[in-house]
C-alpha cells in the first residue's frame, strides 16, 4: 500500500477531513454537535489545515488524520462565533457552554494531540503508528519534550495503541453531570516523553 504522510491539509480535503473526524468522534459528540449535517458544516468551517498531519493513500484519498493544538489554536476547536453561525444564537450558546466542560486549555510544557483517526477500512495497517511518529517529529521541531493526549474510557483500541507507543496514564477525569451530553463519562490523560524516541 502506497502511503504518504505530510504536515498540513490541502484545501480540497477539508470536506473529507471533516467527515473522517466526525465519523471518528461523532459517537462521543453527537448529542452536542449533531445532527450530522450541521456537524459536518461546523467541522469543515473550523478545521485548521496548519494544525494537522494527513495520511493519503496511493490515489490521494485521505485515510488518516492527526490534529494538534498550539498556543495559536487547535485543529478542530472553533469559536463561539463559529457555533452561532452554524447552530444559531441559542443553539451555539448552549453548545459552547457544554463544550467548555471538555477543556480548551493549552499545555505549554507538553504537545497536545487534538484527535487521531483512521478510515475504518484502513485500520490495522500501521497508519495510526505512522501518524503518531509524525506527531513526535512535529512536537520535537516545536521544542516540546513530551506529548500528551486524552482518550475516553470506552476507546480501548486507541488506548492499547498509545500504550504500545509508550504513553502512560497520568490522570482520569470524570465529566460529572455533563456526561449525559456525551457518549462517554470519563477520559484519561496519557503522556509520552519525547526523549524515549531514541530508544
Amino acid at each position: 500500500m502506497g502511503l504518504t504522510i505530510y504536515s498540513g491539509l490541502h484545501a480540497h480535503l477539508r470536506a473529507p477531513a471533516a467527515l473522517l473526524y466526525w465519523e471518528a468522534f461523532g459517537g462521543k459528540l453527537g448529542r452536542v454537535l449533531g445532527p450530522d449535517a450541521k456537524a459536518l458544516v461546523f467541522f469543515e468551517r473550523v478545521i485548521r489545515t496548519d494544525h494537522c498531519i494527513a495520511a493519503l493513500d496511493e490515489t490521494g484519498a485521505l485515510v488518516g488524520l492527526a490534529g494538534f493544538k498550539t498556543p495559536s489554536g487547535s485543529f478542530a476547536g472553533g469559536s463561539w462565533a463559529d457555533l452561532r453561525a452554524v447552530y444559531g444564537r441559542l443553539g451555539g450558546l448552549w453548545r459552547g457552554m457544554v463544550l467548555r466542560r471538555l477543556g480548551n486549555e493549552v499545555d505549554n510544557d507538553r504537545f497536545l494531540v487534538d484527535g487521531l483517526c483512521v478510515v475504518p477500512t484502513h485500520r490495522g495497517r500501521g497508519i495510526g503508528s505512522l501518524l503518531l511518529a509524525a506527531l513526535y517529529q512535529e512536537a520535537a521541531e516545536r521544542g516540546y519534550r513530551s506529548i500528551r493526549l486524552d482518550v475516553v474510557a470506552t476507546n480501548t483500541r486507541a488506548r492499547a495503541l498509545y500504550e504500545r507507543h509508550g504513553f502512560l496514564p497520568t490522570r482520569t477525569e470524570k465529566l460529572g453531570f455533563v456526561r449525559h451530553f456525551f457518549g462517554f463519562s470519563s477520559s484519561t490523560t496519557m503522556v509520552r516523553p519525547l526523549e524515549a524516541l531514541a530508544d
